[in-house]
């Protein structure tokens, strides 16, 4: 999967959302879906680094993108349900998602760990993926083979001192995409869920967590697309609610 080599064709004609798509991984997934040939629906906070995105899709003669703008920090039930609405009124369906906005929070021991920081990171974390996935359920049903990738982490795996609610947001994510692979694993639906771990990665939140490292050592967002497309394509059918990893380990 790391090494997967995808069809040009790969994802014509799908539709598929991707959270956090103005920067990092998010963009640089948004636009290697596009680049195979999907109709990206680009969810971030700042409209600003959307519309670039939006700008390069369309330069490299990708399909349209659309943008939804929203903060993830902030937005209520109803806001949710009016993306899902919005997506259905304007494409019918959903062949995809990629949870991927997340943010770092503090790194500091729990007892001086400030609790509206907590709330606001397991609120972008954790709660957000989850308002959204209930959201678009029906449209993911509508899909003749659809996908969910939950963006995990290393230390929401196997948490490590000092992480705080980053690491219990990311057994959050993992225990609610366990939840989804099962209650969405029938011959009713053609859902499959999936968490993954992008690993150390040339991004902004890696350089805030780790701010004496050489960024250089780490892989660029881009180097990481493989399992992205392949998670993301019909090359992955029958892959649901496995713990995936980006990068070998």
């Amino acid at each position: 999967m790391q090494d997967y080599q995808a069809p040009a064709d790969l994802l014509k004609d799908r539709i598929i959302l991707v959270t956090g798509a103005g920067s990092g991984i998010g963009r640089a997934a948004a636009k290697a879906y596009a680049a195979h040939g999907a109709t990206v629906i680009l969810l971030g906070r700042t409209t600003s680094k959307l519309e670039e995105v939006y700008d390069e899709i369309e330069a490299a003669g990708h399909p349209q993108p659309a943008i939804v703008p929203l903060n993830l920090e902030g937005a209520a039930v109803k806001e949710y349900e009016e993306v899902a609405m919005t997506i259905e009124e304007t494409f019918g369906r959903l062949d995809g998602v990629l949870h991927n906005a997340a943010i770092l929070g503090a790194r500091s021991p729990v007892e001086l760990y400030d609790p509206e920081t907590w709330n606001k990171v397991m609120q972008v974390n954790a709660t957000a993926p989850f308002l959204l996935t209930r959201a678009v359920i029906p449209l993911l049903r509508k899909s003749d083979s659809a996908s969910v990738i939950f963006t995990s982490s290393g230390v929401g795996r196997r948490a490590k001192a000092y992480w705080g609610a980053y690491a219990v947001s990311k057994f959050a994510i993992e225990g609610l995409s366990q939840l989804l692979s099962e209650e969405l694993d029938d011959d009713r639906h053609n859902v499959r869920i999936n968490s993954l771990n992008p690993g150390a990665t040339r991004t902004n939140m890696r350089a805030r967590a780790y701010p004496a490292e050489n960024p250089g050592q780490n892989p660029a967002p881009e180097d990481i697309m493989p399992i992205y497309l392949y998670l993301m394509g019909p090359d992955s059918d029958g892959v649901n609610g496995q713990q995936l990893d980006a990068q070998p380990k």
